[in-house]
C-alpha cells in the first residue's frame, strides 16, 4: 500500500470513528439548539436593519472581530477584499486585487491564515495562503488575533487571521445573490451565490455555493534608463534606454462550495462534519512592446530611427487551481471535563501551462525566443487535534492537548526554450503570435521533470491555564512544537521549539478595558529556500542555491492595547506592538564564483542576524448618536508601521513593509426610504524591498469605494457599488545591478520606472431571501 493510500485509509477510518461516535446518539435523541448561539433568519442577513460595527470580542488574547454584516454593504468579492477595511493589513498585489495579506506590513509568510480555526495549504513558496481564494459570501466573520496563544500553532509572528465560514447552526432559510460586474474596458462578469440553512434529520445543514467571474484589465508603462537620478540629475534625457507599453489582463471564474452538518445532543455533545471546495480557472494574457523612444511609436524594423520597435513580447498562462478540505469535529463531556477531537484533510492542487514568446528586432536578423513552462504543485495536510478542558477551581480552567500533522508538498516546475533567427519574414513571425498557447505545444519539446518534494511531520503538545479574578481575565500557556522535515527524500532536518504565551484583559470600567500579551512565535523557512537546487543567474547575474538545513525564525512579541466602548455599539481602540525576530533568514554570499564568471557569486539563504518590528494601531467604528445622527456610522483605522533589519548592504526595513495604512468611511441609513449609501477611502504608504542585485520602491494610489442600496418587500435588497473610483495606480521604482559590488558602489545596470493602472469597477447586486 502506498504512503498516500495509507493516509487516505487512516483519514477515512478516523472520520468513520468520529461519525459513529456522534451519529449513533443522534438516532436516539433529538438535537438541541444552544440558546447562546441563536439562529439568524435569512432576511436578517439580506435586509440589514441597522449599521454594523466591530464586535467587542470576549477572548482574553487581543482579538478584533468583524461580522460579515460589517463588510457586506460594499459587496466584497473575496476574503482579501474584506480585509482591506481592517487595521494593519496591506497588500503588494496588482491594482484591484487583494491576495497575499501583509499583516502589519510584513511578508505574507509571517501571518497565520486559518479557516474555521484550521491551517490551510496554499500555492505560495513562503507557505502563505492567498486570500482571494475564499469568496466573501461564504464568510460569517473575520477574527484578527494580534497576540499569540498556546492554543494555536505558533506560526504567527505578525498575528493570526481566522476566517470563520457560515455553519449549519447560524442560519434558518436561504438567500440568493445575483448580479454582474462591469469593468473599465466594457467587459461584464456574472456573480451568483446561494446560501441555505435548516433542519435536516436530527441536525442542521448549511449549503453555500458561489460562482464568481473574475477579470482585471490593466495597463502598464515602463521607462528604463542606464543610470539613476542619484547619480545623474539629467538621467531622463541623457541615459534613456527604452520604453515598454504593456496590456495585462487576468480573466477567469471561481467556483466554491461550503457544506456543514451539525448535531447537538441533549447531553451536551456536539458533532459537526463539513467541507470547503474552491476551484479557479484563470487565464493571464500579457502583450508588451519596447521602443527606443519615450513617446514615439513606429513599426518593427531595425531600430535606427527614434521610436522604432525593439522587442515584441507575448505571454499566455493558463492556471487551474483547486482547494478543498474535509473536517470532522466531535465534542462531549468526559473524564471530568470537556473533550474535543478534530480530524482534517486539506489539499491544494495547481497546474499552470504558460508560453512566453518574444521577437527581438534590434538585430541584423530578428530573433525569436520562446519559453514553454509547465508547473504542477500538490500540497496536502492531514491533521488530528485533541484537547481536554477541566475546571481546576471555580475561577480557573486548564486545557491541554496535542496536534499531529503530516504535510507533503510536491512540485514539478519544467521549462524549455525554443530560439531561432527569423529568416522567413516578419509576417510569419507575427502570425505565430495570433495562435493560442495550446497550439504552440507541439512546437516545443516536452521539458524534463524537475521534481521537488518536502515532507513535514509535526507533533505539538500544549497546556493553557485561564481564569478570572474580579475585573481581570488571564491566560498563560506553553506550547512545544516538534517538526521532522525530509527534503526530496535526501535531507532530514529536525527542530523543536518551546513557545510560551501570556495574555491578560482588565476591565477598568464597563466601557474601558486594557489588554496585553507576550508570546514567542515561529516562522518556518520558505519551500524554495530549503530546496537544494542551484538556479543560475537567478539574482541578476548571480546564482541561487537552496539550503535544506535552514532553521525557522523565532520571535518574541508584545501587544498592549486600550479599548473603549462608545454608547451601545461603538468602539475605539489603540494598540502598540513590538516583535524581536531572531535567526532571521537572509540571502547571503557564499564567496563562490557564479556561473556568469568573475564579479558574480553563488548566493544562499542563511540564518543570520536579528530584526525588530514595531508600530501603533488605531481603530474606531461608531454611530454618531452623540450628535443626534443615530443613522450615521463612521469608520476609521490608522496603523503606523516600522521595522529594522541589517543585511550585507546596511540597515533597512523588513522587505516591502509599508510605513502606514489607513481607512476612513461612513454609512448613512435612510430608514424612511428603506435605503442607505456610504463610502470608504483607503491609502497605504510606500514600501521598500532590497535583495541581491535589485531594489524596489512600491507606491499605491488611493482607493475609493461607494455604494447605494434599496430594500424592497423585506426580502430583497439591491445595491450598486463602485470601486477603484480614483483609478488607483501602482508605481514601482527598480534599481537593478549586475553584481553585489555594483550595488554597493551604486553602478546601475538599469533604472526603471513602472506604472500599472486599472479603471473603476461597478457592481449591480441583488439579494433575495426565501
Amino acid at each position: 500500500m502506498s504512503v498516500l493510500s495509507r493516509k487516505s485509509w487512516l483519514l477515512s477510518a478516523g472520520l468513520a470513528v468520529l461519525s459513529l461516535g456522534a451519529v449513533t446518539p443522534a438516532l436516539a435523541q433529538e438535537a438541541a439548539q444552544s440558546e447562546d448561539d441563536p439562529i439568524l433568519r435569512a432576511e436578517e442577513i439580506v435586509v440589514q436593519g441597522e449599521i454594523a460595527y466591530r464586535n467587542r470580542s470576549d477572548e482574553t488574547a487581543q482579538t478584533l472581530e468583524y461580522g460579515q454584516d460589517y463588510f457586506q454593504r460594499f459587496e466584497p468579492l473575496t476574503s482579501g477584499d474584506l480585509l482591506k477595511r481592517v487595521p494593519s493589513v496591506t497588500f503588494l498585489s496588482d491594482v484591484i486585487e487583494s491576495d497575499g495579506v501583509r499583516l502589519r506590513g510584513l511578508d505574507p509568510g509571517y501571518t497565520q491564515i486559518l479557516i474555521n480555526g484550521d491551517k490551510v495549504p496554499g500555492s505560495e513558496a513562503d507557505r502563505s495562503f492567498f486570500m482571494d481564494r475564499i469568496p466573501a459570501e461564504l464568510i460569517e466573520r473575520v477574527e484578527i488575533v494580534r497576540s499569540a496563544s498556546a492554543r494555536r500553532s505558533g506560526d504567527a509572528v505578525a498575528g493570526t487571521i481566522n476566517i470563520v465560514l457560515r455553519d449549519a447552526l447560524n442560519l434558518d432559510g436561504g438567500y440568493v445573490r445575483a448580479g454582474a460586474l462591469r469593468f473599465d474596458d466594457g467587459e461584464f462578469k456574472p456573480t451568483l451565490g446561494l446560501v441555505w440553512g435548516g433542519a435536516v434529520g436530527p441536525g442542521r445543514l448549511l449549503v453555500g455555493a458561489n460562482v464568481q467571474g473574475r477579470y482585471n484589465p490593466k495597463l502598464k508603462d515602463s521607462l528604463r534608463y542606464g543610470d539613476s537620478p542619484e547619480n545623474n540629475p539629467n538621467f531622463a534625457t541623457e541615459d534613456f534606454d527604452n520604453r515598454e507599453d504593456q496590456t495585462d489582463t487576468r480573466d477567469g471564474t471561481d467556483y466554491s462550495l461550503n457544506l456543514t452538518y451539525s448535531v447537538e445532543f441533549d447531553d451536551g455533545a456536539e458533532f459537526e462534519i463539513g467541507g470547503v471546495y474552491v476551484s479557479t480557472d484563470r487565464e493571464e494574457r500579457e502583450r508588451s512592446f519596447e521602443y527606443n523612444h519615450p513617446t514615439n511609436v513606429n513599426g518593427p524594423v531595425r531600430a535606427t530611427t527614434p521610436g522604432n520597435l525593439l522587442i515584441d513580447n507575448k505571454q499566455d498562462v493558463q492556471i487551474d487551481q483547486e482547494n478543498y478540505s474535509l473536517r470532522a469535529r466531535y465534542e462531549r463531556d468526559m473524564f471530568g471535563g470537556e473533550s474535543t477531537f478534530k480530524l482534517t484533510f486539506a489539499k491544494f492542487d495547481a497546474s499552470e501551462f504558460g508560453i512566453e514568446e518574444e521577437i527581438d528586432f534590434d538585430r541584423s536578423t530578428p530573433r525569436f525566443t520562446g519559453d514553454f513552462t509547465l508547473v504542477d504543485i500538490e500540497d496536502q495536510e492531514v491533521t488530528f487535534e485533541a484537547e481536554h478542558e477541566i475546571d481546576v477551581s471555580d475561577d480557573v480552567e486548564f486545557t491541554f492537548g496535542l496536534l499531529w500533522q503530516d504535510k507533503e508538498r510536491d512540485s514539478n516546475i519544467r521549462d524549455v526554450r525554443n530560439r531561432f533567427n527569423l529568416t522567413s519574414g516578419l509576417q510569419n513571425s507575427y502570425s505565430q503570435f495570433s495562435r493560442t498557447p495550446n497550439e504552440f505545444r507541439p512546437a516545443y519539446a516536452r521539458p524534463a521533470d524537475a521534481l521537488s518534494s518536502v515532507t513535514e511531520e509535526r507533533l505539538d503538545v500544549f497546556g493553557v491555564f485561564e481564569g478570572e479574578a474580579g475585573a481581570l481575565s488571564w491566560e498563560a500557556g506553553l506550547r512545544y512544537e516538534t517538526t521532522d522535515v525530509t527534503n526530496s527524500g535526501a535531507v532530514d532536518t529536525d527542530y523543536a521549539f518551546l513557545l510560551p504565551s501570556v495574555n491578560v484583559k482588565y476591565e477598568l470600567t464597563e466601557a474601558d478595558r486594557l489588554t496585553g500579551g507576550i508570546a514567542r512565535t515561529v516562522r518556518r523557512p520558505r519551500f524554495d529556500f530549503i530546496s537544494p537546487v542551484l538556479l543560475e543567474a537567478e539574482l541578476g547575474d548571480n546564482d541561487f542555491l537552496g539550503n535544506p538545513r535552514l532553521n525557522p525564525e523565532t520571535a518574541w512579541g508584545i501587544d498592549v492595547g486600550y479599548e473603549r466602548r462608545l454608547g451601545a455599539s461603538g468602539i475605539f481602540g489603540v494598540n502598540v506592538f513590538w516583535r524581536d525576530v531572531t535567526d532571521l533568514i537572509e540571502v547571503a554570499n557564499t564567496g563562490v564564483v557564479g556561473s556568469e564568471g568573475s564579479g558574480t557569486f553563488v548566493y544562499t539563504p542563511r540564518n543570520t542576524g536579528d530584526g525588530t518590528v514595531y508600530g501603533i494601531e488605531f481603530d474606531l467604528s461608531t454611530p454618531l448618536t452623540m450628535f443626534g445622527m443615530e443613522n450615521t456610522g463612521v469608520f476609521f483605522n490608522y496603523s503606523w508601521l516600522d521595522s529594522e533589519v541589517s543585511d550585507e548592504l546596511g540597515t533597512r526595513l523588513f522587505n516591502d513593509q509599508s510605513d502606514y495604512v489607513y481607512n476612513v468611511g461612513f454609512i448613512q441609513d435612510l430608514p424612511e426610504f428603506d435605503a442607505a449609501f456610504g463610502a470608504t477611502y483607503r491609502k497605504q504608504g510606500d514600501a521598500f524591498g532590497r535583495v541581491v542585485a535589485e531594489e524596489i520602491t512600491t507606491s499605491y494610489g488611493a482607493d475609493l469605494e461607494i455604494f447605494v442600496e434599496k430594500s424592497l418587500f423585506d426580502r430583497l435588497t439591491v445595491r450598486l457599488v463602485g470601486s477603484n473610483l480614483l483609478n488607483a495606480s501602482k508605481d514601482e521604482v527598480f534599481n537593478k545591478f549586475d553584481t553585489i559590488g555594483d550595488q554597493r558602489s551604486r553602478d546601475f545596470g538599469e533604472y526603471e520606472l513602472e506604472t500599472e493602472e486599472a479603471g473603476p469597477v461597478f457592481q449591480l447586486i441583488a439579494r433575495y431571501a426565501f
